[in-house]
């Protein structure tokens, strides 16, 4: 029984001493895909009021961002935040499409596919 006992504690003290793997370490593109989402959230928004009548479009390419990095925890946390934040910074802004408006969507379609191209010719393998 104590020989029982003694392989239990032993094996948790084992399990609590092995360092913790980082379970969502940072990738070095992170602060790109951060980007992004943020650009993402803005045309959600952004293409809303200017009556692009495409829907989810963007939330939809967010989730595709998503799925396809597969963050988990804190990067998951901050890509969505990114997105979010993109998405209230506008809608504080913003009620009715304006030339301005129309200006900020052209220039975030252009900065991100300009994001989306280098990450791509980067890291795609």
């Amino acid at each position: 029984m104590i020989r029982a006992f003694l392989a239990v504690v032993i094996l948790m003290s084992a399990c609590l001493l092995t360092p913790a793997r980082a379970q969502d370490a940072a990738a070095p593109f992170d602060g790109d895909l951060q980007r992004l989402a943020e650009i993402l959230g803005a045309l959600h928004y952004l293409r809303g009021i200017c009556g692009s009548n495409e829907g989810a479009k963007w939330r939809n390419e967010m989730q595709a961002l998503i799925d396809a990095e597969t963050p988990s925890g804190d990067r998951r946390a901050r890509m969505i935040a990114g997105f979010n934040r993109g998405y209230n910074g506008f809608q504080q802004t913003y009620r009715t499409c304006t030339p301005a408006a129309t200006v900020a969507i052209r220039r975030y379609i252009e900065e991100g596919s300009k994001i989306s191209r280098d990450l791509t010719a980067r890291y795609a393998n």
